[in-house]
């Protein structure tokens, strides 16, 4: 963990002396303030408290050093994580019901991989919110809510289904799933502040990429 945060660091700083060189002598006709200004635009950052704090909004480059200080975790990396337990929860009920219910070889197989890959992410997502002394479950937030949940109708609707009708329905459920997750993971890695959050996002966006391409190609 010191050594990506000495990490974070030296690419922040070294982000910034290139924002800062290509201020200064990117254009011989501009003004010293014409360059100064340049050197701080960018978006603003809403930067999450910590529950009962307020948010507070950033510079781009005050977020690259705040980040690059310190990665407490955030109310977004707190959130995140409690609903991304219960988004994998859900997935691993539907994967479960593949092996009886399912006709497609490739679809038992996407099921088991997706169960093997999600389970021990569940328990590293609890460890973490043990080692942040965070609860298991969050409050105060609607689980249906979540980008890409399937609704009861629809969970009532898959766990009837047999043969190619499952596998149909299956994939068509995993695909919005999946989608939900990334839209999550990107989120947090734009509002959260931990390093390890955002890791665990980063597999979340690549797995998942991956997974949704082999769903189409099933389709």
């Amino acid at each position: 963990m010191h050594f990506r945060r000495a990490l974070r660091a030296s690419l922040a700083t070294a982000s910034l002396a290139a924002l800062a060189a290509f201020a200064l002598g990117g254009c011989d006709s501009g003004s010293d303030d014409d360059s100064k200004s340049a050197a701080s635009n960018g978006p603003s950052v809403l930067q999450p408290g910590m529950p009962g704090e307020e948010n507070r909004t950033l510079s781009a480059e005050e977020a690259a050093a705040a980040r690059a200080e310190d990665d407490t975790p955030n109310s977004a990396d707190v959130s995140y994580v409690h609903r991304m337990i219960e988004h994998h929860e859900q997935a691993l009920e539907m994967s479960e019901l593949a092996p009886k219910q399912a006709e497609s070889t490739q679809v038992k197989r996407l099921a088991e991989r997706i169960t093997a890959a999600q389970g021990p992410e569940i328990g590293a997502m609890k460890g973490w919110l043990t080692t942040h002394q965070q609860p298991e479950r969050g409050e105060g937030h609607d689980h249906t809510a979540m980008p890409g949940m399937a609704t009861e109708a629809q969970l009532k609707k898959l766990r009837a289904a047999r043969g190619q009708d499952f596998d149909a329905l299956f994939l068509k459920l995993m695909i919005a799933h999946h989608e939900g997750a990334i839209t999550m993971a990107t989120d947090v890695k734009a509002q959260g502040n931990n390093i390890q959050v955002e890791e665990m996002a980063d597999d979340v966006v690549a797995q998942q990429t991956s997974e949704i391409s082999r769903m189409r190609d099933m389709t």
